[in-house]
C-alpha cells in the first residue's frame, strides 16, 4: 500500500534589475550660434542571485534521514526518492517539469531506514530502490514495477544497525552490489548481486568504530572500486582496497575532525586521481584528503562549514569544470556551497536557509537547464528543499 501528502511553499528569486539613466549636456559655440545638445543613455544592469535560489519545500515523511534524486519513471527528468527514518518509509516525488515535484508516493520499508540509493540492480533499465533499514538490521530492495511504481521490499540480513548504503559492481561482473556500512557492528557489509535482481548472504568485513558512512569508487587506478568508510567513533576514514573477485584488503585509515559523519570521493583537484571529501559534525569542518597515488591519501585539509555537517556532495556548480563542496549543516538548518578555488582548495561557504535539521544534500540539475539544483531532506521538517541554481 501507498499513501500521498504534499505541502509546498514557494520563494522568490534573489535577483533583480536596477536601471541607471545619464543625462550628458554639451555646448558648441561658433561666431554666429551656438548649439546646445542633450543626449541621454539608459543602461540596465541585472545583479544576479548568488547561484541558487531560496528554497521550495515540499512534504515527505516523518524524520527523513537520506535522499537521491535518479529518474525513476523514465521520462528523462530526475525524481526524488527520500528514506523517512521516523515512519518506516520510502517517498518517491515524481519531476513534475520546470523543477517542480508532484506529491509523494511513500511505501512501506524497514524500521528507520536511514539510507536510499536508486540504482538498476536487475537490468531492466529500470531503477531500483535500495534502503539500509537500521532498527531492523536489514537492506530492502524494492524493485521498480515501471511507471514509477514500486514493488513491495525483498530484505536481507545485514550487521547490525546499518546506516549507509551503496550500490556499485565491486565483482567485476557488470551486475551492482550492495555495500553497507554497519554502525553497530563495526563493519561493512558485501552482498553480492545473484542475478535478477537478488543478492547472496552478506561478506563483512571489520572497519573503525560507529561507521556512519560508506563510499565505493576506485582509489587506486585499478580498475576495481574501493570501499571508503567514515568511522565517527573513530575520528578517521578507512580505506579497503578491492583485493579482486568482490574481496577486500583490511582497512587503511586517516585521520579526520571530529565525529565524521558523511564521505564523498571525487577527483577536486583536477589530477585525475579521486580525493576524500568528509563531513566532520563535531568539528563543524568539512575535511579535504588528496590522493597521494596508490590509493593512500594525504594529510586532511580542513575547512569550517555551519553547525554538525550531517551531509556532503562534491559537485560543480558553477561550471567551471571544479567541483564544489555542498554541505547539509543540520545545525543552523543551512546548505553551504564551497567553490573550488583551484589545486584542490576551496573557499569560504555560502550559506543558503533550508529547512530544520537538514541530514542529507543532493545536486542533480531537476529543471533540465543544465545547470546541477541542490535537494535536501530536511528531518525536522519533514520536508524536501529543492533551490534551483540561477
Amino acid at each position: 500500500p501507498s499513501t500521498s501528502s504534499s505541502s509546498t511553499s514557494t520563494s522568490t528569486t534573489s535577483s533583480s534589475t536596477s536601471t541607471t539613466t545619464t543625462t550628458t549636456t554639451s555646448s558648441t559655440t561658433t561666431s554666429s550660434s551656438t548649439s546646445i545638445t542633450t543626449t541621454t543613455t539608459t543602461s540596465s544592469t541585472t545583479i544576479p542571485c548568488n547561484y541558487f535560489l531560496n528554497q521550495t519545500t515540499y512534504a515527505v515523511g516523518a524524520n527523513s534521514w537520506s535522499v537521491a534524486v535518479v529518474d525513476v519513471n523514465n521520462d528523462n527528468k530526475p525524481d526524488i526518492v527520500v528514506a523517512n527514518s521516523g515512519d518506516s518509509t520510502v517517498s518517491v516525488l515524481p519531476n513534475a517539469g520546470n523543477g517542480t515535484f508532484s506529491t509523494q508516493t511513500a511505501y512501506p520499508v524497514g524500521t528507520k531506514p536511514y539510507s536510499v540509493a536508486v540504482v538498476d540492480v536487475n537490468n531492466d533499465n529500470k531503477p531500483d530502490i535500495i534502503v539500509a533499514n537500521e532498527g531492523s538490521n536489514t537492506v530492502g530492495i524494492l524493485l521498480n514495477g515501471g511507471g514509477g511504481n514500486f514493488n513491495a521490499q525483498t530484505t536481507y540480513t545485514v550487521g547490525t544497525n546499518p546506516y549507509s548504503v551503496a550500490v556499485v559492481d565491486v565483482t567485476s561482473d557488470n551486475k551492482p552490489d550492495i555495500i553497507v556500512a554497519n554502525e553497530g557492528s563495526n563493519t561493512v557489509s558485501v552482498l553480492p548481486n545473484a542475478g535478477g535482481g537478488t543478492f547472496s548472504a552478506q561478506t563483512t568485513y571489520p572497519v573503525g568504530s560507529l561507521p556512519y558512512s560508506v563510499a565505493v569508487i576506485d582509489v587506486n587506478n585499478d580498475n576495481k572500486p574501493d570501499i571508503i568508510v567514515a568511522n565517527y567513533g573513530s575520528n578517521t576514514v578507512g580505506v579497503l582496497l578491492n583485493g579482486g573477485s568482490g574481496t577486500f584488503n583490511a582497512q587503511t585509515t586517516y585521520p579526520v575532525g571530529t565525529q565524521p559523519y558523511s564521505v564523498a570521493v571525487v577527483d577536486v583537484n583536477s589530477d585525475s586521481k579521486p580525493d576524500i571529501i568528509v563531513a566532520n559534525y563535531g568539528s563543524s569542518s568539512v575535511g579535504v584528503l588528496l590522493n597521494a597515488g596508490s590509493g593512500t591519501f594525504s594529510t586532511q585539509t580542513t575547512y569550517p562549514v555551519g553547525t554538525k555537517p550531517y551531509s556532503v556532495a562534491v559537485v560543480d556548480v558553477n561550471n567551471d569544470n571544479k567541483p564544489d563542496i555542498i554541505v547539509a549543516n543540520s545545525g543552523d538548518s543551512t546548505t553551504g556551497v564551497l567553490l573550488n578555488a583551484g589545486g584542490g582548495t576551496f573557499s569560504t561557504q555560502t550559506t543558503y536557509t533550508v529547512g530544520n535539521d537538514p541530514q542529507a544534500v543532493a545536486v542533480v540539475d531537476v529543471n533540465q537547464d543544465n545547470k546541477p539544483d541542490i535537494i535536501v531532506a530536511n528531518s525536522g521538517s519533514k520536508t524536501v528543499s529543492v533551490l534551483l541554481h540561477c
